[in-house]
């Protein structure tokens, strides 16, 4: 058995559309970057906790957490604010970045988070992902970030020629929970998902599909609710509810409608 998480399940049902705010941590503070470059980042919140118990008051059903300066560092960076938010909240958690080996899969389970997402380690190494959805089923994610079609790792500095398609389709074989899938040349610049590619992505496999990049208002929540039929069951947004673009509460309350 994997270690123990504070809640039974994440909310992530095939059918049924979740919103996920998210935090992204930098040098222990709330940033969103423009195209996943560090050097184009803007600080939304000095307190982490603070403002995860900002989105849970707000209706979000499940925190996105990324370890920024681990993502780039391949090692975890931030473990003490991520133990502050997960301390914060009650809503389930999951969390990616720097994440490379089985022990600190284990130790961030044993910390609270309720789901861990593999990136880069997933198109490098594609056995642990193997082993970690073994050792802690139901509990492993994979991100899948894109440019062009095409799979990105090392916090998107390297762009490599694996098909986003094909690689979603290893990792369902592998039995994670579900997959993140990222057009970064969206994320960041409030232009919308790539609705069609995550909806060509979602149609190729039968495990759960989560959109992130580039949501920047309403009717991209719309948008994305349209194609939920195809297994796309949650979006993240980061700097639209940050600035205001996005109200948190609407668009929690518009994936609620009619049902």
């Amino acid at each position: 058995m994997g270690a123990p998480g504070r809640h039974e399940a994440c909310p992530y049902e095939r059918f049924t559309m979740i919103i996920l705010p998210a935090i992204d941590l930098k040098n222990g503070r709330c940033v969103r970057l423009e195209q996943g470059l560090m050097e184009k980042d803007t600080v939304y919140h000095d307190d982490p906790a603070a403002q995860a118990r900002i989105w849970q008051e707000q209706g979000g059903e499940l925190l996105h957490i990324v370890d920024l300066d681990g993502a780039f560092a391949g090692v975890p960076k931030n473990r003490e604010a991520i133990k502050a938010i997960v301390e914060a909240i009650d809503i389930p958690s999951e969390l990616g970045g720097g994440i490379r080996d089985l022990a600190t899969i284990e130790a961030y389970l044993e910390l609270g988070v309720d789901r861990v997402i593999l990136g880069t380690v997933a198109k490098e190494n594609p056995g642990l992902v193997e082993e970690a959805c073994r050792k802690f089923p139901g509990r492993i994610v994979v991100g899948i970030d894109a440019k062009d079609g095409l799979v990105a790792v090392r916090g998107w500095a390297d762009v490599t020629e694996k098909r986003a398609s094909e690689m979603a389709r290893e990792m369902e074989g592998f039995g994670v929970e579900a997959i993140i899938y990222t057009d970064i040349a969206r994320d960041g610049m409030m232009q919308g998902p790539n609705i069609e590619a995550t909806r060509q992505l979602a149609e190729s496999i039968n495990i759960p599909v989560i959109a992130s990049g580039g949501v920047s208002s309403l009717r991209d929540i719309e948008n994305l609710l349209a194609i939920e039929s195809s297994g796309v069951v949650g979006v993240i947004t980061g700097k639209a509810i940050y600035t205001g673009a996005l109200d948190l509460r609407e668009a929690v309350a518009l994936t609620k409608k009619g049902r």
